[in-house]
Order: C-alpha cells, then structure tokens, then sequence
C-alpha cells in the first residue's frame, strides 16, 4: 500500500535508479511499475551506441561520465553488459563538416575526451570497405575518429541493474500501468495504476518518449514533443566492420553486432507520433544513405525494422 519511492518505468534509467537508491543510498523499499514487462520499451529497442564526442561542456561532460559508468558496468553488477571499446568514425562530406569536427575534437580534447580529426588515408585503415571514391555523390572529405566509441547490450544492462536491486529489497511490478498520479499542496501522495493505489513518498518518472504524458497526470506541462526513431537490422555477415561509422549528411549510421548482423539508423521522424510502428520511406532513407558508404549491401536482407519514441525538446 505504500512505498517509500514508486519509479514509473523499467527501462535502463528507472532499473539504474533503483539500484543505485538501494546499494548507495540504503532506500529499499521501492516499488519499479512498467506497464509491459521489464526493458521493453526504448531499452530493447536501442541500437547500442554509446560515445561522448558532443559540442558542448555540459554534453561532452555528462556523456564523458556515462561511457566511463558503461566501461565498467559488467564488474559493478556482476553481468555481463557485453560492452565493447571498438571506436566510433563520423564522416564529413564538406569543408563546414570539417571545420565543425575541428571544432569538437579540440573541445573534447580539452575535457578528457579521445577524438581527432583524421584525413581520407587514416579512414581508410579501420574501415577498408568503405566507398571512398571521390567521383561519389557525396564524397568522404576526412572524420572525426572517436577512440572512446563502443557499444554494449542495453536489455543486459537493465537486467543487471534490475537483478541488483532486487537483490536488495526492490520489487519490479510488469504490466502495471500507471493511470493517474495524485497530488495534493504541490507533492505527489499516491499513484494509481490498473492494479490498484499505491502511496508514496516519491515518485519519479523515467519513461522516455511518453514523459509528457505521465508528467501531465501530475499536473505539469513539459515542453517536449515525440519522434518514432527507427532502425533496422540486416541478415549476419563475416565480422568485417569494427567502429561505429557514421554520417551525419546521409542521415545514417551502421555497425556491425557480434552475431555478424548490420544495425543501421539515423535521424527521427518528421512528425510527432507516439508509436512505435516502421514505415516503408524511413527504410528506403536509411538503406539510401548506407549504400552511398557500403554498396555491398545492395544485396543484403533486411530481417528486422523497429522504431523507438524519444521525447525531444524544441
């Protein structure tokens, strides 16, 4: 009937939270409601890049401290997150590219951050397959190459982080959706969900695209709005690409799994939507854009394609 913290979510944030509450900050009794099942929402469906080569101090800080947080999470939770360092390559395709990734690697050099700047000859080391023909629609000019790149399992993470607050006294409630938040004087009193009230000290949301929605149950107007992301992933190839290579004037990026599968990606929906459904135009985008880099792939299968809601501010 009551909680000490109720977290709305069972993602990687919501999962983290209630981890670090109970190892560092001895507060167990927690309640984490998801209204499907544990990582099932933005977790599962992320394409499991992590990096830190961003423009500004507080962005190149706050990730700087997530990658160092993901390099050692497999020994901090005793589960295996499967992160792996292997460097991230973003293509420029024209001189203003150029000088902005001067611009950002000399920033993230300056906060502790490995990037640099790389010519056409050093691209051409770690990524032998790509298209670097300079008659391309979009010729390679040069990269910012980002050392510090890897990638992880994020369904992983959230399991060890969930397994680890568990252990210590948390309860994980599936298929409990929250319905209304209670508020009386400016404080949160209970939340109610469809399987009943539950009062509380604390609630905290961490649900990703629909944060408006919840916060709006507790009277509060966010001024966020909500992408579908989507991605898609290929039939498995011989291990052949080992960074992350993206671009950002393609709209594209790719990497290739342990299972020998390409996960590809790029920017968001144009409009507003809160659903999780693939279309037809954003495949035929992304597929445009990574055969400018990897014509091989023309042949390829697509087995999957999948989308993301990310709550984005204007």
């Amino acid at each position: 009937k009551h909680y000490d913290v109720v977290i709305i979510g069972a993602g990687g944030h919501g999962a983290a939270i209630a981890y670090h509450l109970a190892k560092y900050h001895g507060v167990t009794n927690i309640a984490v409601l998801d209204k499907s099942y544990l990582g099932g929402g933005n977790t599962a469906r992320n394409t499991a890049v992590i990096r830190s080569n961003y423009l500004t101090d507080e962005g190149i800080s706050f990730y700087r401290e997530s990658v160092r947080l993901f390099a050692n999470l497999s020994n901090e939770l005793s589960y295996n997150i499967m992160y792996e360092r292997r460097g991230q390559l973003t293509l420029a395709h024209s001189d203003a590219a150029i000088r902005n990734f001067r611009w950002r690697a000399e920033m993230n050099k300056h906060l502790g951050v490995h990037s640099e700047l790389i010519d056409r000859a050093a691209i051409r080391e770690p990524v032998p397959n790509l298209r670097m023909d300079e008659n391309s629609r979009y010729p390679i000019i040069g990269g910012l190459w980002h050392a510090d790149g890897a990638t992880a399992r994020h369904d992983a993470m959230v399991w060890g982080y969930m397994r680890g607050a568990c252990s210590r006294g948390v309860e994980l409630h599936q298929l409990t959706e929250v319905q209304d938040i209670e508020v009386v004087d400016g404080a949160v009193q209970a939340v109610r969900t469809n399987r009943g009230r539950v009062e509380c000290g604390a609630a905290v949301q961490a649900v990703a695209g629909t944060s408006s929605l919840l916060a709006k149950m507790a009277g509060i107007r966010l001024p966020i709005h909500t992408f579908p992301l989507q991605a898609m992933v290929t039939q498995p190839y011989k291990p052949l690409l080992d960074p992350l290579v993206s671009s950002p004037h393609l709209h594209v990026y790719i990497q290739q799994t342990s299972r020998g599968e390409f996960v590809i990606g790029g920017g968001s929906d144009a409009y507003p939507l809160y659903n999780t459904r693939s279309t037809l135009e954003q495949k035929e985008t992304l597929a445009s854009g990574v055969l400018e880099l990897f014509p091989f792939l023309a042949q390829t299968k697509i087995l999957r394609q999948w989308a993301g809601i990310t709550d984005m501010t204007p």
